[in-house]
């Protein structure tokens, strides 16, 4: 997996004060996306131990809500092993903290994925230009949905998500 940047203390890409790991590779490639320096699977940095310790690190401090995962595409196939792998292990070492999950794919597509038992939101959906809206907490166009994963899954039927108490959309 590679990577372009890990943000902290960021408060635009998700509930809470959080670390944001963007990760390279995404096949989306949205018209007028904010980060088209990502699309490359092969751009950026190695993701390596030295990185894994930095988000480690802004995890282990009280006031940090969790992790996000944006891009790129965390989904991209260049990135779903080892991110989900991150995810296992954040969930282990720091149980308390939240993961969101920022994807062009929609959940019908990754309901199933085995990464999903560790995301707690997801947002999902090819950003549409057409649909922007800048008064949208969490997501850029309308068409995005910030599902509550874990009580999603809990349902008879998974495909109908349950979208986060704090969406406003």
């Amino acid at each position: 997996m590679r990577y372009h940047n890990i943000t902290k203390d960021d408060m635009l890409n998700g509930d809470g004060l959080r670390v944001v790991l963007w990760v390279a590779g995404c096949s989306h490639c949205c018209k007028e996306c904010h980060n088209p320096i990502t699309w490359d699977p092969n751009g950026g940095l190695l993701f390596d131990e030295d990185a894994k310790e930095e988000i480690f690190e802004q995890l282990e401090k009280p006031y940090i809500s969790g992790i996000t995962f944006s891009g790129g595409d965390p989904l991209h196939s260049a990135n779903r092993l080892e991110v989900r792998k991150l995810m296992e292990e954040i969930k282990e070492k720091f149980p308390d903290k939240t993961i969101w999950l920022y994807t062009g794919y929609s959940w019908e597509e990754i309901w199933h994925y085995p990464m999903m038992k560790y995301v707690d939101v997801v947002v999902d959906g090819e950003f549409k230009i057409e649909l922007k809206d800048p008064k949208l907490l969490w997501k850029g166009s309308s068409n995005q949905r910030v599902i509550n994963v874990q009580e999603t899954l809990k349902r008879t039927d998974p495909l109908i998500p349950i979208l986060h108490c704090q969406d406003y959309s």
